[in-house]
């Protein structure tokens, strides 16, 4: 498995397991998507370590955090990620976020705005579209399945067939810390937490969305569907444009590659933030 030194940070009475690399006076903080931690950045990383100070991190209940048992929203997350901010990130800096990781870090965007230099979606999805109209039946259905696998991922062989997209995406050594870290029995247990999080949560940010970034913020989109989403996939792509229409400095970018672009086109997601570094 990779190795790399890591440091434990207590934000709000839980303990975070932070990763620090590259060197520069610039910052770049990453906000993983769901179901995964800081290993999911390990291909943009070394694009970037010439370039500024890169930290990657675990959500609570995920990979080297401590685990947890309590039922975090997504609010809790984003307070996380405000004060890991504050301890890792004392002047203005870079934010990037995979997937739900967007949905914490537009929660927490308010708390940040002073300090934030830029904006960095990767395939995030808006909670306008419609692949949520039904999110409380389809997380129903999903924590079930969970369920199911949550022991059965003792087994390496099941584990790594629950993983088969990641093993394809991510670098040998990076997937072989995920599956040790993350599709473990305690770490599905975490995934069902937050797939529940942010189901309770769509209604109200459908009600009452956050601001949005007055910053620079680019969101890129996969142009390649998830398997079984290629009918609605059309519609996310139209949602995720229209949301950064409503931003004051907003661009929406297709990326030919699957919903882990950070694994597939490392180089981009590399590119464009350096394009925010040096636009700010």
């Amino acid at each position: 498995m990779r190795q790399a030194n890591g440091r434990a940070i207590t934000v709000n009475g839980r303990s975070i397991h932070v990763e620090e690399s590259g060197h520069g006076t610039d910052v770049v903080l990453f906000e993983s998507g769901q179901g995964l931690g800081r290993v999911s950045w390990d291909p943009v990383l070394p694009l970037l370590a010439d370039r500024a100070r890169l930290v990657a991190y675990d959500r609570a209940g995920f990979g080297r955090s401590a685990r947890t048992d309590a039922p975090l929203d997504l609010d809790d997350l984003a307070a996380d990620l405000v004060a890991l901010a504050e301890a890792v990130a004392p002047d203005r800096f870079v934010l990037v976020a995979h997937s739900m990781g967007g949905l914490v870090a537009r929660l927490a965007y308010q708390r940040l705005a002073p300090r934030l230099r830029g904006i960095l979606m990767v395939d995030t999805t808006p909670e306008t579209a419609p692949a949520f109209d039904a999110i409380a039946q389809i997380a129903r259905r999903v924590d079930r399945t969970l369920a199911i696998a949550q022991p059965l991922v003792r087994s390496r062989l099941v584990a790594r067939l629950l993983s088969g997209t990641a093993r394809r995406v991510f670098p040998t050594d990076t997937y072989e810390t995920m599956l040790a870290e993350d599709f473990v029995p305690a770490g599905l247990a975490q995934t069902r937490r937050e797939f529940r999080a942010v189901a309770a949560a769509v209604p109200r940010l459908r009600a009452e969305p956050p601001a949005p970034p007055g910053c620079p913020t680019v969101l890129l989109s996969a142009d390649r569907p998830r398997r079984g989403g290629e009918r609605t996939h059309p519609a996310l792509q139209e949602h995720q444009r229209r949301w950064t229409e409503t931003l004051p400095d907003g661009r929406y970018e297709t990326v030919d590659a699957g919903h882990f672009i950070q694994g597939e086109r490392p180089d981009v997601v590399a590119a464009r933030i350096r394009e925010l570094l040096d636009r700010s």
